[in-house]
């Protein structure tokens, strides 16, 4: 194999899926090329290096080659800078927590094959955090992290244990009220909301989702994901309260869906300015990136961010402690959605109502 020609093939590879991601299309194997983002910005600079100084520049296809790469890898760039420490901190940090204000979160998908019961309950001692919400959760979860958890104060519970690997348990240790389980768009894909109530007594919104990933056998486009994504963003735009969101996203936080629904929200994003913190695949070194999300308004500071040890899952667990200072808001404000974002939400959510209707009207006939 010849160096040269295979760094001009992977060249142009390179260009068609930077390009991919921007392509109004909801078909699974366009979406797909959201999620190796970092990869291939990685592999473009690496082929952009070899070419420059393996091989002499002679002719103008080398210098349009050079120009070519040279874009797409800024482009690439430009798309996952925000999620380095290079880049401004969007979510502030907290300086003197209130311990009656401040509330931890743990987020694990458990993987619903998974029976490294042990490891998941020793990762919640690990955190001792206040709210526990797990993903991909069948009956023999929900009863082995009963019985693991029993007598350390997760008093309050939000449960939905299913068979379809999209299961959720949420408990907590703080007051939760106005508890509800909805299936926003299909009777098999629940999502958790409900009011925690902090030691302050002052009340936070938890919204917890999981859609279905943009893939078969789940799903053959990322309608149902985005759809779902739009329906809680309009919430949390909307809301009286401080918001959190948290869940298995089954999307990366550069994707065009993902930055929609921050932009429809309002919310704000702990991992810029900080970094990747990839929660999949635990059970790759390369192929990883972040698809479970904390997503908070501006009334919050962040404490801390971490990413948890391997539980025989996935999915690696995902922990954030947050300071609620609802007086330092001004400071991290976010920028209203424009028209145009409104409309594109919007847009996606009657899309899903549509294919719904549609599969309806088949099965019918």
């Amino acid at each position: 194999m010849q160096l040269k020609p295979f760094l001009q093939g992977f060249g142009i590879l390179a260009v068609i899926l930077s390009l991919f991601p921007f392509v109004a299309a909801d078909y699974w194997w366009i979406r797909m090329f959201d999620y190796p983002h970092v990869q291939l910005t990685i592999l473009t600079l690496v082929a952009l290096l070899v070419y420059f100084f393996r091989f002499d520049l002679r002719s103008w296809r080398d210098y349009t080659f050079i120009f070519v790469l040279g874009g797409c890898f800024l482009l690439q760039l430009l798309k996952i800078y925000p999620y380095t420490p290079f880049a401004e901190e969007e979510l502030k940090e907290n300086t003197a927590t209130v311990p009656a204000r401040s509330i931890d979160l743990l987020s694990i998908n458990v993987l619903q094959k998974n029976e490294e019961y042990g490891k998941v309950i020793n990762e919640v001692f690990i955190w001792k955090p206040d709210v526990l919400i797990f993903t991909e959760t069948n009956e023999k979860w929900q009863n082995e992290l009963r019985k693991g958890l029993q007598g350390f104060g997760y008093e309050y519970r939000m449960e939905m244990p299913l068979d379809n690997t999209y299961g959720m348990l949420v408990y907590s240790r703080l007051e939760l009220q106005d508890q509800k389980i909805e299936f926003l768009l299909e009777d098999s894909i629940p999502s958790m909301h409900a009011r925690i109530v902090l030691p302050s007594r002052e009340l936070v919104q938890l919204h917890v989702i999981h859609p279905t990933p943009p893939m078969p056998p789940h799903d053959g486009s990322s309608t149902d994901r985005d759809a779902q994504m739009m329906m809680v963003a309009k919430r949390s735009k909307n809301a009286e309260l401080p918001v959190i969101v948290a869940g298995d996203f089954n999307d990366v936080a550069w994707s065009e869906t993902t930055q929609l629904f921050k932009s429809v929200s309002r919310l704000l994003d702990p991992r810029i300015g900080r970094g990747f913190y990839n929660t999949f695949n635990a059970d790759s070194w390369i192929m990883r990136w972040p698809l479970d999300h904390l997503f908070v308004s501006e009334d919050f500071r962040l404490v801390k961010i971490k990413v948890g040890n391997h539980v025989g899952s996935d999915h690696f667990p995902f922990y954030a402690k947050l300071s609620l200072e609802p007086s330092k808001g001004a400071v991290q404000k976010a920028s209203p959605p424009t028209k145009d974002e409104l409309k594109e939400a919007e847009k996606q959510i009657e899309k899903e109502v549509e294919k719904d209707q549609k599969e309806k009207a088949e099965g019918k006939e």
